[in-house]
């Protein structure tokens, strides 16, 4: 099954790149951990779901590198050219011809991305689209990857997510989204953020949620890097996804391993009002730290499990003293509930590792049965490098706080009207604002019913 990813604004084209040179780096890592057929199997399901197929690279020495299955989208032509430049550079991989830009973006204005540069884009956008999906032999649907906070990202992102569903009604759409930081990159992010939120819930079939003050937090404390930049967060974003996308097997082998969006979202997310994804991973090591790790398998499960339950972005500094039936003062649940979860187990001595502390009925909904609550799939082979590698893709409450944050914050913006008339002018109504905070709030109810 084939998947097309579509790289949405800045961050997005970002994000695609750094998403493909992490499978190109995993697919040509020494396949510890599995035989050579076993490791041939991997690479040709990667590839094939990944990358066009019709004249791949491989660690043999054959001619042609792979073509990432990505159309790249933008209203300014720097980030995209950028990122076609380094894909280049590799020598391993690139881009097709299916991009498309413009010289002027969107201004950090969500309405100016979602009515004016979404509508005059959409034919050609789609039909880009369109020529991707006729290479597949079989598509298995479309990753969005975009930025909550600017405009093109958001706006044109939310409007390409709708020309998808209604020009592939019956295929899957996961979107990955980036979480603006908590101090603010742009004055009118929130605003951008809800009315994203908002339009795109109701069309994806799941959003995977990443936020940048998490993803700094890693930087600094785990990988030890002192000057942060964006290329850092978004290897680590990269990482995240590769590590539950990359071919695996839910029946304790390296037999039917696959990289199939419908199993994914089948597994976490059985029910249409709660589709927010968070992903935790453990290890997460700098490459100089990495070869002298000495992780064993039933404290890697332990760490995952209690930063499922207290909600920390990383195995450090976890807080040890919330338990699944922990409670506040005024009696609400203090840790975080979840409805489904996807453990995703790679590298050494993988296949007996026992998983059943995350079939805990007490970490889950009342209403949602275990044996369709929690789910494992297991990979013999090793990933970039790591002798042991843990993914956890939880369905819970743990996005709600930030949403709130971002709620909140717009709703004090709005109720003054500042900036409301930059939205207006492009054929954004003040009803449109109001409807957003609705449908916000009601995905917000839904998860504290968990």
């Amino acid at each position: 099954m084939s998947v097309i990813t579509l790289q949405l604004g800045q961050c997005g084209n970002q994000v695609g790149g750094q998403f493909f040179s992490t499978i190109i780096d995993d697919i040509f890592a020494k396949p510890t951990g599995v035989g050579s057929k076993e490791d041939a199997d991997y690479v040709k399901t990667s590839t094939e779901t990944f990358f066009t197929t019709s004249e791949h690279g491989s660690r043999d020495g054959s001619t042609g590198v792979p073509k990432a299955r990505a159309v790249l989208v933008d209203m300014e032509t720097k980030a995209i050219a950028q990122t076609l430049q380094l894909a280049t550079k590799s020598d391993k991989w690139s881009y097709s011809d299916k991009w498309f830009c413009q010289k002027r973006g969107s201004g950090n204005n969500w309405a100016h991305g979602f009515c004016v540069h979404g509508p005059q884009s959409h034919e050609e956008i789609m039909n880009l689209v369109r020529k991707e999906a006729e290479q597949c032999d079989r598509l298995g649907g479309f990753m969005n990857l975009l930025s909550l906070a600017g405009g093109t990202g958001s706006g044109v992102g939310a409007y390409v997510t709708e020309s998808l569903r209604d020009e592939y009604p019956y295929s899957f759409i996961l979107n990955q989204v980036v979480w603006p930081y908590n101090t603010g990159e742009v004055i009118v992010q929130n605003y951008n953020a809800m009315l994203t939120l908002s339009h795109i819930y109701d069309t994806a079939d799941a959003l995977v949620v990443m936020e940048n003050d998490a993803l700094h937090k890693i930087c600094t404390q785990l990988l030890n890097i002192k000057n942060i930049s964006f290329q850092d967060i978004n290897k680590v974003i990269a990482h995240k996804m590769v590590s539950v996308l990359q071919p695996c097997s839910t029946a304790g082998s390296v037999a039917g391993m696959s990289c199939d969006l419908g199993s994914l979202l089948e597994s976490l997310v059985p029910h249409p009002q709660h589709k927010l994804l968070a992903v935790k991973n453990i290890p997460q090591m700098s490459d100089a730290a990495r070869e002298f790790s000495m992780h064993q398998w039933p404290g890697l499960m332990k760490n995952l499990r209690q930063m499922l339950i207290a909600d920390s972005p990383m195995e450090e500094g976890i807080n040890w003293q919330v338990k699944p039936a922990s409670r506040t003062a005024s009696g609400h649940t203090c840790f975080n509930k979840s409805l489904s979860t996807l453990l995703v187990l790679r590298g050494k001595d993988v296949l007996p590792v026992d998983t059943s502390m995350f079939s805990d009925p007490n970490i889950y909904s009342s209403w949602m049965p275990t044996e369709l609550a929690s789910h494992v799939a297991r990979q013999p082979r090793m990933f970039c490098g790591y002798e042991k590698t843990a993914a956890l893709v939880s369905n819970s409450c743990a996005t709600i706080r930030p949403l709130n944050h971002i709620i909140d914050k717009a709703w004090n913006m709005f109720s003054s009207r500042a900036y409301v008339h930059q939205y207006l002018k492009h054929g954004l109504t003040e009803e449109d604002f109001l409807d957003s905070f609705v449908n916000l709030e009601k995905i917000i109810a839904s998860y504290n019913s968990l």
